[in-house]
């Protein structure tokens, strides 16, 4: 077994977290099924582990197996105590500022979301409004809302397994929105996670804006095999997939997708399936698919399942722009300025859109188990944005099979999820997932990717 380095250190926050009670201190140390420490713990490797190029979750936990986090309470406040963590996260044994930012951020929402929003009557996750509204107060605990500004938040999706090419592309993209203003969010990973967010930072660099927002949003099961990237300035962890999602779309003014694979796509129809809802038919939300010439055959299998699948309808709420990211930048800002009239007229906040209706069925947490995977309802006898929830749920547990701890687990021990459907529809989600295949999307190259599911036609 190879050797992996690892360090021991006493750590003081950077951010703004410097008090705990003894009872928040006491659910991170506790180890029972109901305590933090496990999550707190994993969440915090997953930020240690930045810049590793390792996109599986199972395989980060296992590699540093006697890492230990423990919270310090000291008359001054707190410090964290770790053990044997990676040692790529310091530089001469002192902690690099931004993951010293990072692991604290992941303090602040772990126990924010376990002490104000669950088993707390004012959020009932139950319904739509309860689960916006806790949204909300997450991002805002983690004072990422900024009131005060005209919108410019670009959302940049993408995947981390892309070639350098398209990396290079997302950087120039980025690099043109940067210099327009616009900020970046993104997935807070690598590959196109990273690119905009490094091309834009050069961007506000020349047009010295000092006060760029690089923001990252993630949630814990997905932060290990896509660890936070060294530009993100703001990170949040929202509690599960969909709750970040939500927190894409309601904080960014519009998107960008780059190539990437099973999690773009998810990515894709979750905000195809909210824009085709009748209620949002009228609002703006500039959405661009973008990637260099050899991304072209990418975006045209995109293209093909999305027309074939939810029609076109869907079809006219997205432009592809190939290999021109000055475009790109120009169609974004055009259409941030549509977007700010819209807010305007209807006095909605800029920095978090409530109007966007959002159908509870994009909201309930989805567990990619074997049982709801095989009964997923993907047919076209149902309305489209119901049919979108489905696929979006179908390309969820295809990730968690090929990155998340958990999901691999399910997969050593029960074999393939097995996904049923109308055959035209299975056909056309056969074939993209096999492009995503040939492509070398689905893992990171020079890892040999094994199928986590099956197409039942």
């Amino acid at each position: 077994m190879k050797h992996h380095q690892v360090v021991d250190a006493r750590i003081t926050p950077e951010g703004r977290l410097d008090v705990l009670s003894k009872a928040e201190v006491t659910k991170l140390l506790d180890t029972s099924q109901g305590g933090l420490y496990r999550l707190f713990r994993n969440c915090s490797l997953a930020v240690l582990n930045c810049g590793s190029g390792m996109d599986d979750g199972k395989e980060l936990l296992e590699r540093y197996p006697d890492f230990e986090i423990r919270v310090v309470q000291e008359q001054r406040g707190i410090k964290l105590d770790v053990k044997s963590a990676p040692a790529h996260a310091f530089v001469d044994g002192k902690m690099i500022k931004g993951i010293n930012e990072h692991l604290f951020a992941v303090l602040r929402d772990i126990i924010y979301v376990s002490d104000e929003i669950n088993n707390n009557p004012m959020f009932d996750l139950n319904t739509s409004d309860g689960i916006s509204s806790a949204v909300f107060h997450i991002l805002r605990n983690a004072k990422i809302l900024r009131p005060m500004t005209t919108p410019n938040l670009v959302v940049c999706w993408g995947g981390h397994s892309i070639s350098r090419k398209e990396y290079d592309y997302s950087k120039t993209v980025g690099h043109e929105m940067g210099l327009r203003g616009l900020d970046i969010c993104t997935g807070c990973g690598p590959g196109a996670m990273k690119g905009p967010m490094k091309g834009a930072a050069i961007g506000h660099s020349k047009q010295r804006i000092k006060n760029g927002q690089y923001l990252g949003i993630t949630e814990p099961g997905i932060i290990a095999a896509e660890s936070p990237n060294p530009i993100v300035n703001d990170l949040v962890i929202l509690p599960d997939i969909e709750k970040r999602l939500e927190a894409f779309v309601r904080t960014g003014h519009g998107i960008v997708v780059f190539p990437g694979g099973a999690g773009t796509a998810e990515e894709i129809l979750y905000i195809l399936g909210i824009l085709l809802h009748p209620d949002n038919e009228g609002m703006p939300f500039p959405l661009i698919f973008s990637g260099p010439d050899s991304s072209a055959e990418y975006f045209r299998q995109i293209d093909r399942f999305i027309t074939g699948t939810l029609g076109e309808s869907a079809q006219r709420r997205y432009k592809i722009i190939i290999d021109n990211p000055v475009l790109v930048a120009q169609q974004m800002h055009a259409g941030i300025q549509q977007v700010r009239q819209f807010r305007k007229e209807k006095g909605d906040a800029y920095y978090f859109n409530w109007q966007l209706k959002i159908d509870h069925v994009f909201q309930q947490p989805f567990i990619p188990t074997h049982e709801n995977m095989r009964n997923l309802a993907l047919h076209k006898d149902q309305e489209n944005h119901q049919l979108a929830a489905n696929l979006r749920r179908a390309f969820s547990g295809i990730v968690a099979g090929n990155v998340k701890d958990e999901g691999i687990r399910a997969i050593e021990q029960y074999g393939h999820f097995e996904i049923h459907g109308d055959e035209d529809i299975m056909a056309l989600m056969d074939s993209l997932l096999n492009s995503f295949v040939e492509q070398h999307r689905m893992k990171l190259p020079g890892k040999k990717y094994l199928p986590c599911y099956k197409i039942i036609k």
